[in-house]
């Protein structure tokens, strides 16, 4: 019997050790921003408090790491007042905005809506949106830089969640579930 040979593909070899991004990619950012557009995401607001001051981000690079820790990531652009926060306060709550609170997200996204004024629940000392579909709080485990951006990756504390249709952002705009019977006459979302 002979002994089987171990080998190692290059991509292999990659995945193992951490490996610089080639900036010299000749990708146009409008059509990196337009393919990846074609992506359907659910909307989050991502707060903190610092002082008695409620800061507050949308964002939709969100997304489940691990379930055993409970891990989830939000990745924060650098030049952001709420990367400098998440350092300083290293906790964080997420909002999964339903359907009916596009105001909201656009009030957070930097287009702040005058006739808006959110409303806040609190759990383990931080401000969750009120009506939001599903909460998060989260200790910052983890900060790893990616590119313009850094990836704060969250252990869950505590989450909770009702019933309801999430926001969803596709194509550059707000969208919402369209429920629709197939043939089959099973109900899809």
């Amino acid at each position: 019997m002979t002994p089987r040979a171990r080998h190692r593909t290059p991509a292999a070899a990659h995945s193992r050790a951490a490996v610089s991004p080639d900036t010299s990619t000749s990708i146009d950012p409008r059509e990196f921003r337009r393919t990846l557009g074609r992506f359907a995401t659910g909307v989050t607001v991502i707060t903190t408090v610092r002082g008695e001051t409620v800061h507050g981000m949308t964002a939709n690079a969100f997304m489940s790491v691990s379930l055993d820790p409970p891990l989830v990531a939000v990745a924060v652009d650098h030049r952001a007042r709420m990367h400098r926060l998440l350092e300083e306060t290293g906790r964080y709550g997420v909002s999964i905005l339903a359907e009916d609170q596009e105001l909201l997200a656009r009030h957070f996204g930097g287009r702040p809506q005058v006739s808006v004024a959110p409303r806040f629940e609190w759990h383990h000392g931080l401000p969750l949106i009120a009506g939001a579909v599903a909460h998060l709080v989260c200790r910052v485990v983890q900060a790893v830089p990616a590119g313009d951006h850094t990836l704060f990756i969250g252990q869950v504390e505590h989450l909770d969640c009702r019933e309801g249709a999430p926001l969803l952002f596709y194509g550059g705009n707000y969208r919402c579930l369209e429920v629709q019977l197939h043939d089959s006459g099973a109900w899809w979302w």
